[in-house]
């Protein structure tokens, strides 16, 4: 698969943008788990523009991450077009619009999946996006705005049509959020489209090996997009690509070195902001994760877990749980 001359290489796998969690450590572990391309948290074209320094903050990428995306959103033409001209000499290799974010403080102003209400503005927006840049322009949405309302397969046509190099499509609406069952026939139905003739992504519910293959195999997607799945197991991306390139489960990751993973994320976090603030923004991982299934009466020790304000006191739960709970450990 490409995504104008980038090589993604069969069945590409990629991490999908998540706020507060795809910064520039989290995007390195992907990275070195086998993920093909790697999206930085969504951007907020205003405060770009205004020069708010989180904002700011979150162009820095590595050249050992690329191929590497950076997503921006918003509702303005002038304003997306000039936050696509900063992102662009931040050099990223691709530049993607977010039209899919469903949370309220976004959507609820018009922004990401509050575009699918106003396809004009939509479009107006991409193909000003893709006029501004030299770098290609990519697309990430989702089926509609509500269940009465499942315009993708007609947008997808007119989102090519503005000139963009792929389409990520989320198998929700908005208003389902997270919620249900995401829904790839849809998906599965823009890909068997005669006139489409860019990459088309799949994303939503990804959460194992054994899905990402079926679909690949059912709904002949170009490229699968994983997220919350990885949030706690970055190791899922080899876990996949194992299971794609051989047929076989990958031999389980041994406990020790999973826990090892968990902790270079908690020190990458805190290298990157500083401790305090750092250990609070790795608590997601860590709450998710699933290498602590199956341990009994975890609960309290979960929550003392939770609740460490610095590495040494984290590190020493962390440490305490492999002593206590190895029968339980795999």
């Amino acid at each position: 698969m490409k995504i104008a001359n980038i090589d993604l290489g069969e069945r590409p796998i990629l991490l999908a943008p998540m706020e507060d969690v795809t910064d520039v450590g989290f995007r390195m572990m992907c990275k070195r788990f086998g993920a093909d391309m790697v999206y930085t948290e969504f951007v907020s074209a205003d405060a770009l523009i205004r020069s708010v320094n989180k904002t700011q903050q979150k162009l820095h990428i590595l050249e050992e991450e690329r191929p590497v995306v950076i997503q921006i959103y918003g509702r303005d033409t002038d304003t997306m077009v000039e936050a696509a001209r900063i992102v662009e000499e931040a050099k990223p290799d691709v530049l993607d619009i977010n039209f899919g974010c469903p949370v309220k403080r976004v959507a609820g102003k018009g922004a990401g999946a509050g575009m699918l209400r106003d396809i004009p503005r939509m479009l107006d927006i991409t193909k000003s996006v893709v006029d501004a840049v030299n770098i290609p322009v990519t697309v990430k949405t989702r089926l509609g705005w509500d269940c009465d309302s499942k315009i993708i397969v007609e947008l997808a046509e007119q989102l090519q049509d503005c000139g963009i190099a792929a389409l990520a499509i989320h198998g929700r609406t908005r208003s389902q959020m997270y919620t249900g069952e995401a829904d790839w026939s849809l998906i599965g139905e823009v890909k068997e489209n005669q006139r489409m003739h860019i990459p088309i992504i799949g994303n939503g519910d990804v959460t194992s090996d054994i899905v990402a293959k079926e679909k690949f195999d059912r709904y002949g997607v170009d490229a699968i997009m994983v997220g919350r799945a990885t949030i706690g197991k970055p190791w899922i991306f080899k876990e996949i690509k194992h299971y794609l390139e051989t047929g076989e489960h990958l031999e389980n990751i041994p406990f020790h070195e999973k826990m090892e993973i968990i902790k270079q994320q908690v020190r990458d976090s805190v290298a990157r902001i500083d401790e305090y603030r750092g250990i609070l923004h790795i608590r997601r991982h860590l709450a998710a994760t699933p290498i602590f299934k199956g341990i009994p009466n975890f609960r309290d020790t979960r929550i003392e877990m939770l609740r460490a304000e610095s590495v040494e006191h984290l590190f020493g739960i962390l440490e305490r749980i492999e002593t206590e709970f190895k029968d339980y450990l795999k």
